[in-house]
């Protein structure tokens, strides 16, 4: 007979990661941290009405728990999948989860709506290992608040199907966090927007023991075919 310490995890839990659409402070070409964040561009909004055409016609990703980050480009994203991903009839008055935690790197009050231009002009191009805004959040903070972010949603629903609206830099951290890569450096990821990234704790290893995640698939964005890549400017 097994013994409790010897108990299993029968149903894996799955994690999906959706980059949110298009935003309109990428078009703006200025720095949105949550201060100044304005929302999604118009082919942002195309995107995401791209991502829920599909997920309501494959039904892949039904039956979740869905969380956001609180910028608003995650918040309206989440929002135009909610009926796609969230079971009819959930019990909460609001499908969608906020959590600040799965927010991008914070730039700080003082570079928050800063023009791209006006930051290389007083900064330069950023530098690989360089903090990359004086003032603002750390890259250690960032990836601290990231990855209990991460714990904290995997603990509240174990064997679960887990899907989080966020953006490329928690990505580039979830990335390195479970597969247990390096913390900076060796590759750059290139995610996009409205894409779905999906790892899995496979069944059956001991529940005291941490997972072993299982990359099933990175920049998946099929349903973008024929969209422009990004707004022209």
């Amino acid at each position: 007979m097994a013994t409790s310490d010897q108990h299993t995890v029968a149903t894996p839990t799955r994690l999906v990661l959706i980059r949110h659409g298009e935003s309109q402070v990428t078009v703006d070409r200025v720095i949105g941290g949550f201060r100044t964040c304005s929302g999604l561009s118009a082919l942002g909004r195309r995107q995401t009405e791209r991502l829920r055409e599909r997920l309501v016609a494959t039904g892949e990703l039904a039956g979740a728990v869905l969380l956001t980050s609180s910028f608003p480009r995650a918040i309206e994203t989440a929002e135009a999948i909610a009926a796609a991903v969230v079971p009819a009839g959930s019990p909460t008055p609001d499908p969608v989860a906020i959590d600040a935690g799965f927010g991008e790197h914070d730039p700080g009050p003082d570079l928050d709506g800063v023009s791209f231009a006006d930051y290389v002009a007083r900064y330069g191009s950023p530098q690989e290992g360089a903090e990359v805004f004086p003032g603002g959040e750390t890259m250690a903070a960032f990836r601290d608040r990231v990855e209990t972010a991460i714990e904290t949603a995997l603990a509240r629903h174990p064997g679960r199907l887990i899907v989080v609206v966020c953006h490329g830099g928690v990505i580039d951290v979830a990335f390195r966090r479970l597969l247990r890569l390096p913390a900076t450096g060796a590759f750059d990821l290139w995610t996009l927007n409205t894409s779905i990234t999906e790892f899995h704790a496979p069944r059956g290893r001991p529940d005291h023991e941490e997972p072993r995640w299982r990359l099933v698939r990175y920049n998946d964005a099929a349903h973008l075919t024929g969209l422009p890549e990004a707004t022209e400017r």
